[in-house]
């Protein structure tokens, strides 16, 4: 087991990798690159991906109470941890919130469970997609309107798979050939971006990086516990749940840290020491959940 999540890790560890030596030598500036990432490449995977999968998200009401409920909770604990050590907020509880539910969690809950587990996983990833650019957006900016975010193009994208799987209706397959590989641009860009900023990082940042590694799954897997005790779900979803509460943060968030300037050089430590925690809080988080 711990060579397969090792086998799906590797990937993000070597692109970002690469981004710090690229950001050593050539100092170059991606934050034109980066927005590019979030309006175009982002919502075509997104897109690609949902309009793909034939999955029905009502029939997954429960599940997806439970992970809308261990991402506010997440938050809600990053926000005292916030509190008693001076942390600023905006810094530590996006990254507490939102997981690596995409990249990461759609291939280990195939890895883990078969392909059954797709379909849920997804909807999970979905949960979190919109919490994300929505109360996510409004955490940094709290001067962002509401249907301004609702609008940006990722949701929309989201929005459009999901209309497209659950209607039945096939999107031309070169056409969706060709958005697929538009979007696969999108995570090994995240990733060498984050490589990129790392090369600046500050010492201090990564004792905060430490820091918030250790928070994210030891909070997302004790509030997953208590969320299975209180909402019936399957025993796949129940482990699937568990998982997911382990996940390390998303790249995606130091993109928006970027974005709205939130100190992304902590964030982007947060984000990276926290993926590479992942080989220790994986593992447990599987044998835990396949007993």
């Amino acid at each position: 087991m711990l060579e397969r999540i090792v086998a799906i890790l590797f990937p993000l560890f070597a692109i970002t990798a690469l981004g710090f030596i690229v950001g050593r030598r050539l100092q170059p500036d991606l934050s034109h690159a980066n927005k590019l990432n979030m309006d175009v490449f982002t919502p075509a995977l997104v897109f690609s991906a949902m309009a793909s999968k034939d999955f029905h998200l009502l029939s997954f009401g429960p599940l997806l109470l439970a992970a809308a409920l261990l991402i506010l909770g997440s938050g809600a604990v990053a926000w005292g941890a916030a509190r008693l050590t001076g942390t600023a907020p905006h810094t530590l509880v996006p990254p507490m919130m939102f997981n690596n539910s995409g990249n990461l969690g759609l291939p280990l809950a195939v890895l883990a469970f078969g392909d059954t587990a797709l379909a849920p996983a997804v909807a999970m990833f979905v949960v979190a997609n919109l919490l994300h650019y929505g109360f996510g957006t409004w955490l940094l900016d709290r001067d962002a309107r509401l249907l301004t975010v609702w609008r940006t193009p990722t949701i929309l994208a989201a929005l459009a798979g999901i209309a497209v799987s659950i209607s039945g209706l096939s999107v031309w397959p070169p056409l969706l050939t060709a958005i697929r590989m538009v979007g696969e641009i999108a995570v090994p860009l995240m990733l060498l971006s984050l490589g990129v900023r790392l090369a600046a990082s500050r010492i201090e940042a990564v004792r905060f990086g430490l820091f918030g590694a250790v928070l994210r799954p030891v909070s997302g897997m004790l509030i997953a516990w208590a969320l299975i005790a209180v909402i019936p779900l399957p025993p796949m979803q129940q482990a699937l749940l568990l998982v997911f509460g382990s996940l390390p943060p998303a790249v995606l968030n130091y993109m928006f840290a970027e974005r709205y300037g939130h100190e992304p050089d902590k964030v982007a430590s947060v984000v990276l020491i926290g993926n590479l925690m992942a080989l220790v809080s994986l593992p447990v988080a599987l044998a835990m959940a396949l007993q």
